[in-house]
């Protein structure tokens, strides 16, 4: 389950309010739309959710980035055809990352930086299995080329970045942005339709009993978020 967090300010995403041209890495799971069924009867598809979220967030930021791990991630054609389009076009509107771009001396600091990770996933290097790969390869760079701001919805990424110290990840300078902030973003900037980022929180955050236990209700969540940020 993931936790919406409204009791401290996310000092990554107060930065990024004030200066919106930095370097955000993505997950792959702020590409692929989100399929929570059983939980619920319904999910979303490709073109509703590019349209609720995939072209905001490009309209917000101007420097999004992926590692070529993610990229690989996209199986689903209409996924990988929008992310190669904001690649290739001129200016890209997506970078891309890759692990032959680095120097020698940067390859090995790589290669020390996942090594501290991936014991902590389901990936491993030695079969070079998908599970976890994306998130591994994409923190593991990120850290290497000393870049703040990894932006994900998974619990195992967001702890690798948040107990880098108990955990000793080597990612102490890397910083997390979760969804729930991305969304509050969009909302505040009146950067998508405020009704469809109300339903895309609710299916995110607030679908199951549990969720609806610990997390905060669409209201709730904006007027603490308001609290937070919006000053």
């Amino acid at each position: 389950m993931m936790k919406v967090n409204l009791s401290l300010q996310n000092m990554a995403l107060l930065s990024i309010i004030e200066d919106s041209s930095q370097i955000i890495t993505l997950d792959a799971n702020f590409f692929i739309p989100p399929d929570r069924r059983p939980y619920s009867k319904h999910n979303f598809s490709f073109e509703k959710y590019k349209q609720i979220w995939l072209e905001p967030i490009f309209k917000a930021f101007q420097n999004l980035a992926i590692h070529e791990a993610v990229y690989d991630e996209f199986v689903e054609a209409a996924v990988q055809s929008f992310a190669k389009e904001k690649i290739n076009c001129k200016p890209t509107l997506l970078k891309l990352f890759q692990d032959a771009e680095l120097t020698e001396t940067e390859s090995a600091l790589r290669d020390s930086i996942e090594a501290k990770i991936y014991p902590l996933t389901k990936y491993d290097p030695l079969i070079n299995n998908k599970d976890d790969r994306g998130e591994v390869k994409s923190l593991a760079y990120i850290a290497t080329k000393g870049l703040l701001y990894f932006a994900a919805h998974d619990n195992n990424a967001i702890q690798l970045i948040e107990k880098s110290d108990d955990w000793s990840t080597g990612l102490d300078n890397v910083k997390s942005i979760q969804m729930y902030e991305i969304i509050y973003y969009l909302y505040m900037n009146d950067l998508s339709s405020k009704k469809d980022l109300r339903i895309l929180y609710k299916y995110q955050y607030y679908l199951t009993k549990k969720e609806k236990q610990e997390n905060s209700e669409w209201g709730e969540y904006i007027s603490r978020m308001d609290e937070l940020y919006n000053t």
